[in-house]
């Protein structure tokens, strides 16, 4: 091409052309792209260097590509000019159509601005349209517009050429031929940068699917065969807490294999009582310990941990639960609690847990009304004593308490007034001097006479027999709702809730005829007496001074008996 003369371009300098722009949108990679675009340029278009300047995110432009000269390309591949410069030079001069042509005239104040540039020896122009070293002609490389139409997109880089062959300024062909040249250059250098981002893109997402796949892989082992139950369960939506997945460890725990755990829910084998547990767990994610039905019936103590989890970015969430076996522990609590609350000799509930029971039975605002004297006398004789404080020995995960049927509530002990809660029934004892049909919570206090003459007697081993079983004759001579406590020593203690004065007569006669019967111990069979005091509840009053009352009467009723009446034998 640089022997061609205007207007008459040879078929070979066409082809050249073609063959370039052929070159260089077959190149493989950004970077053979961009030196394909170099040499096209002295290949092709007849000069003897060419230079590719491309814009970096930061605006700048690097040199990315050199042709021509293998020192200038050492020298200045791989340095950067400043947006600015570039912006500078590219207003300067002539413009060609797209093209810019700084002559060197002109282009002496660019020799110590920060653009990458080499140097040419030679002689001045002897003529009009000759090239001089100097000479600088730029050719912008624009993306292509919206429309895929012409420069006028934004700028990707520039084409730097220097020295045409023929020692001349390129004529309008040869400037028609570089302009389209650069064109079809930021053609193929924008689908070269396309296609090496989605290439790392896809390099990118294959190695997101490896760490995916083997994420789940170890999710998957991890969940299939961890020591512990295991499940996931959908969340929210109709099928909410539906099990979706369970692995071995669940199953075997449950006893139901992992085909029949997908047709239940949690909700479908929790007890009954942690219902409301399970669905306060289900819904904030969290712990709870509750109770799951087993495929024989039982029940199993478990603790149960749930995850909120997102399948991806937006997909739907599932609860990932993990069951642990807590049977052991929960059995172990149970009997530390027991042995808290019940005397260790005959498994009674102790003097803390009578005081407990009595106390929840108790408010501290007495009823509209005169007291009965008896219930009047007590309180202004322990006007001094402080209220006792309920002591709470069940864990709550095991409910209310069986003597407290029907009085599940305890007032808080801020509460100063009791309007707000009108389902508590006042306990209030049965007037003294008649029969009004009163019923109310009777408190017996048993004391055993003889029982000291037997400890010294026979030994103590007597009369631990002898304790374990008036023990049980008063445990089967009460109703089942009935608290019968131990309080210390041979003295025992009977709550019964709903008794007439007559009633709890009756019932301190039935028990002391159990009492007095024959007891074999150490071999032989002794006998003990039993009084009883009877003192009654009544909201107002604390506990202490409910068997205070109590006592005072056993006294009473054991000092107006002949001694002889008092002791078995």
């Amino acid at each position: 091409m640089e022997t061609d003369s205007e207007p008459y371009v040879r078929l070979a300098s066409l082809r050249q052309l073609h063959q370039a722009m052929a070159a260089m949108n077959s190149a493989r990679s950004l970077a053979d792209t961009l030196q394909t675009v170099a040499d096209g340029v002295v290949d092709a278009l007849g000069y003897e260097l060419a230079c590719v300047n491309l814009v970096r995110p930061d605006g700048d432009l690097v040199v990315a590509a050199f042709s021509g000269n293998a020192a200038a390309e050492a020298l200045i591949t791989g340095r950067v000019g400043s947006r600015e410069s570039w912006e500078r030079r590219l207003s300067m001069g002539e413009s060609w159509g797209d093209l810019i042509f700084i002559p060197h005239t002109e282009g002496w104040v660019l020799d110590d601005d920060d653009v990458p540039q080499w140097y040419t020896d030679g002689p001045a122009p002897r003529f009009e349209d000759e090239w001089h070293p100097s000479d600088r002609l730029f050719a912008p490389m624009y993306a292509p517009g919206p429309q895929g139409g012409g420069a006028c997109g934004e700028l990707i880089g520039v084409l730097s050429v220097d020295r045409p062959r023929n020692g001349r300024l390129p004529g309008a062909w040869g400037r028609e031929a570089l302009q389209m040249y650069a064109f079809q250059a930021a053609i193929a250098i924008s689908n070269a940068r396309l296609r090496s981002n989605m290439q790392r893109a896809l390099v990118r997402l294959e190695r997101d699917q490896q760490a995916l796949r083997a994420s789940e892989e170890s999710f998957r082992q991890a969940f299939e065969y961890a020591p512990s139950g295991m499940a996931v369960a959908e969340l929210g939506g109709d099928q909410h807490g539906r099990i979706l997945r369970t692995n071995d460890a669940l199953c075997r725990l449950l006893g139901r294999p992992a085909s029949a755990m997908r047709r239940y829910s949690f909700s479908d084998l929790v007890h009954p009582e942690d219902i409301g547990t399970l669905l306060r767990t289900s819904a904030e994610g969290g712990r709870a310990e509750l109770r799951l039905a087993r495929r024989d019936g039982t029940y199993l103590w478990v603790s149960l941990r749930n995850s909120v989890v997102a399948d991806a970015a937006d997909g739907p969430r599932f609860l990932l639960t993990h069951v642990e076996d807590i049977e052991e522990r929960k059995r172990r609590e149970l009997h530390l609690a027991h042995r808290a609350s019940h005397d260790s000799l005959t498994g009674l509930p102790n003097s803390a847990e009578l005081r407990a029971r009595l106390s929840a039975r108790l408010c501290r605002q007495r009823p509209q009304g005169a007291l009965p004297a008896a219930v009047a006398d007590s309180l202004a004789a322990f006007e001094s004593f402080d209220s006792f404080e309920p002591f709470d020995s069940q864990d709550a995960a095991h409910g209310p308490p069986a003597f407290d049927r029907g009085h599940d509530f305890d007032f808080p002990p801020e509460a100063g007034t009791f309007e707000g809660y009108d389902h508590h029934v006042h306990a209030v004892a049965p007037d003294e001097d008649r029969d009004d049909g009163t019923k109310g919570l009777a408190v017996l206090f048993c004391d055993l006479d003889g029982f000291k003459s037997i400890n010294d007697r026979f030994g103590h081993n007597a009369g631990d027999a002898v304790l374990i079983e008036v023990a049980r004759r008063l445990s089967d001579g009460v109703r089942d709702g009935d608290t019968v406590a131990r309080l210390g020593g041979d003295e025992f203690v009977i709550l019964a809730n709903g008794l007439g004065r007559a009633d709890a007569q009756d019932l301190a006669v039935r028990l002391r005829n159990e009492i007095i019967q024959p007891i074999r111990a150490e071999g032989r069979a002794v006998r003990v007496g039993a009084s009883f005091g009877i003192g009654w509840a009544h909201c107002g009053m604390t506990a202490d001074e409910v068997l205070k009352s109590a006592d005072e009467r056993m006294y009473v009723e054991k000092r107006s008996r002949p001694k002889q009446h008092r002791r078995a034998g």
